[in-house]
């Protein structure tokens, strides 16, 4: 999500208001109810509640389309991960997060996946919370990302490096989607999200319906700590990569150990398109003669 904000800029705040709304559809007009009714898979309460088992049915396969969509997308995901901390193929990852995710599911059932989960997320909270701390101190003096996020003028220097590499502003609103796109693309979002089978059977692990009502408001505070992270360092992060690696030489940048971990992995490698030895950043086919960009506007080179 950060890398899509990144990348994005204004316009990727539909991911932000789209899978937060989603949550906040969920506790408001879904979970509470749905626990309330008795059914513990969502096939079973369509069913019941249209008394069709054509109805059933259709629920059935689209809960299982819709878990095999987004299990593709959550295997891949896993084997970033493990290909990156083993330094092993992505497939080879993606193969023992399989594993992995298959022991756990089958030793603990539903409720020990939910326990699980809950321990997960205070690892990746941490563990996502230490490098935006990290770059946010290095580029804006201030520990804390939201706080640095808003208060800083890095969003104003970054606007202007956008330009200056002939892309647009990085907080330029509808730069990369219309308003409508906008608009539809979050509406889809959120009642996509939910609608996730494996979110709303999340919601029967707990004893009762006000229970279902606490756990997801619990689930929109934790939530936010994470949403309200990702636009800082999303933006900090294209700062610093533009700042840090325009123009330099790729021989240079390859020394580096990070970039040497990730290409082992095969998610990253370098293509010299006008053979000049330099990683440029362009918004199209030309090439830009921008040299010691950072020097000419004053702006911190951050490696």
């Amino acid at each position: 999500m950060a890398g899509l904000i990144s990348f994005l800029g204004y316009d990727g705040s539909i991911y932000l208001m789209g899978w937060t709304g989603g949550y906040v559809l969920l506790a408001l007009l879904l979970a509470p109810y749905l626990r309330k009714f008795g059914k513990y898979t969502v096939p079973d309460f369509v069913g019941d509640r249209y008394y069709s088992n054509i109805a059933r049915l259709v629920a059935v396969v689209a809960a299982i389309f819709i878990s095999l969509t987004y299990v593709a997308g959550q295997m891949r995901g896993v084997g970033i991960v493990f290909s990156r901390f083993l330094q092993v193929d992505v497939n080879t990852g993606v193969i023992i997060g399989m594993v992995i995710v298959g022991f756990f599911a089958v030793l603990g059932g539903m409720k020990g996946i939910t326990w699980t989960q809950v321990a997960q997320y205070c690892v990746l909270i941490v563990a996502y919370l230490i490098p935006a701390i990290a770059i946010a101190y290095k580029l804006t003096g201030n520990p804390i990302p939201q706080l640095a996020f808003t208060t800083s003028d890095i969003a104003d220097k970054l606007n202007l490096i956008q330009l200056d590499l002939g892309f647009k502003e990085y907080t330029q609103s509808f730069a990369n989607k219309s308003m409508l796109d906008v608009l539809f693309i979050t509406i889809a979002l959120m009642v996509g999200t939910a609608g996730l089978p494996h979110i709303i059977v999340r919601f029967y692990t707990v004893k009762s319906v006000r229970a279902a009502r606490f756990s997801a408001g619990w689930a929109l505070l934790f939530i936010a700590i994470l949403y309200t992270t990702a636009p800082a360092i999303g933006m900090f992060s294209r700062y610093n990569l533009i700042t840090s690696l325009h123009n330099q030489a790729i021989a240079e940048v390859q020394k580096f150990d990070w970039v040497n971990k990730w290409e082992k992995t095969k998610l990253l490698a370098f293509e010299d398109k006008n053979k000049d030895g330099r990683l440029q950043l362009t918004p199209n086919k030309e090439t830009f003669e921008f040299t010691n960009l950072a020097k000419i506007r004053n702006y911190p080179t951050k490696n």
